[in-house]
């Protein structure tokens, strides 16, 4: 049984988790101009991630997988074809929060030690971790790819999406899903719907202003006015990144 299939049973009143899905309202990236960009893949991408030094890559905890058989694919742009810039890597362990919820989707975070450190290059590069929480109205933006059917179409896209999303403040946040924001989540998006990280890239990076701010989390619907994009709160887990980086050297 699928996390999803299991949180439809529990309720309505549960999260649910963005999987497999698109960028909605967005256009195709610059080819490789989100080099820390990463896709869970285990014979095809079903979650992103990001790379935050040259062995450490940030997901969502729902998005775990057994990492004898799941790797990450790094330097992607176009999922079709190989582009020369693409880096496979192995994954040697898969730590998720002591304290996630898969109900809630509180504490959606895991962190994915690769086998063997990236090579740095223009494709492929880490991004900061954030240096303060986000503001209100900070502008961002939100990339992924992923597969997905939306009024019974199949969309199959194969460049990576990006979507530029403001950071919203934290009473829209909690009047959009009220009783299931936590401290550790943010929304982003737009109250009038249309744009949006769609069922799916979970684990994909927020960025604002050169740092990873957020991960795709969850949402209700797919960019449907008054339900924005709920996203783990990165700089709320600060402490928990270092230190288990550094506990598992």
């Amino acid at each position: 049984m699928t996390l999803l299939a299991l949180l439809l049973m529990i309720g309505a009143a549960a999260a649910v988790p963005r999987e497999d899905g698109r960028i909605i309202g967005g256009q195709e990236c610059e080819p490789h101009s989100r080099p820390f960009m990463a896709s869970l893949n285990y014979g095809y991408h079903f979650c992103g991630g990001v790379l935050i030094n040259n062995q450490w890559v940030l997901s969502v905890a729902h998005c775990w997988y057994n990492p004898y058989a799941m790797q990450i694919m790094l330097g992607e742009h176009d999922v079709r074809v190989f582009e020369g810039t693409e880096q496979l890597m192995k994954t040697d362990n898969i730590i998720w929060h002591p304290s996630y919820d898969y109900q809630t989707l509180d504490f959606d975070i895991m962190l994915i030690k690769l086998f063997h450190p990236v090579e740095v290059t223009e494709a492929v590069a880490p991004i900061p971790l954030p240096t303060a929480c986000p503001m209100a109205g900070l502008p961002c933006s939100v990339s992924g790819w992923g597969y997905t059917a939306i009024n019974g179409e199949v969309n199959l896209p194969v460049h990576l999406q990006c979507l530029d999303v403001p950071i919203l403040d934290h009473q829209d946040c909690e009047n959009a899903y009220p009783g299931m924001i936590t401290p550790r989540m943010v929304c982003a998006g737009y109250l009038d719907g249309g744009r949006d990280a769609c069922n799916g890239d979970s684990g994909s990076p927020l960025v604002c202003a050169g740092e990873v701010q957020g991960l795709v989390s969850w949402g209700q619907g797919c960019a449907l006015p008054n339900y924005p994009g709920v996203y783990v709160k990165l700089c709320e887990f600060l402490s928990w990144i270092e230190d288990t980086m550094a506990a598992n050297p």
